[in-house]
């Protein structure tokens, strides 16, 4: 039961509309133009792939391979991460005579009277 009609799918449906409302003189340097982006596409795949074969043959890792220590995306800070502090020795590894923790005050502390003890 063959109507002698190829079926065609939608999309070469819709592109055909869109190519029929075109002028002739637009029409033939529009399919030229995707002619050239699929072809330069799989130029462009190919070329990947020899440069790929070539690190693997000479034993360098392949060009594209993304780094796992190589800080990317949204959670990469770059110049704007926050300075690295010395680690903070513990209460029990502060050298003596020196206070330090969340009551002491330093230089903010209130003067101190004549009959205070120090803590």
């Amino acid at each position: 039961m063959s109507t002698g009609v190829p079926m065609a799918s939608g999309k070469s449906e819709i592109f055909e509309i869109v190519l029929q409302f075109m002028p002739d003189w637009i029409q033939i340097p529009v399919l030229v133009l995707i002619v050239l982006l699929v072809v330069g596409s799989w130029v462009f795949k190919g070329k990947r792939k020899l440069d790929q074969r070539r690190a693997r043959r000479q034993g360098q890792a392949p060009v594209m391979a993304p780094q796992p220590t190589q800080a990317r995306g949204a959670d990469f800070l770059g110049p704007y991460a926050p300075q690295q502090q010395p680690q903070q020795l513990r209460p029990s590894q502060q050298p003596a005579g020196r206070p330090s923790g969340a009551d002491f005050l330093g230089s903010y502390a209130p003067p101190r009277g004549q009959g205070e003890p120090s803590v």
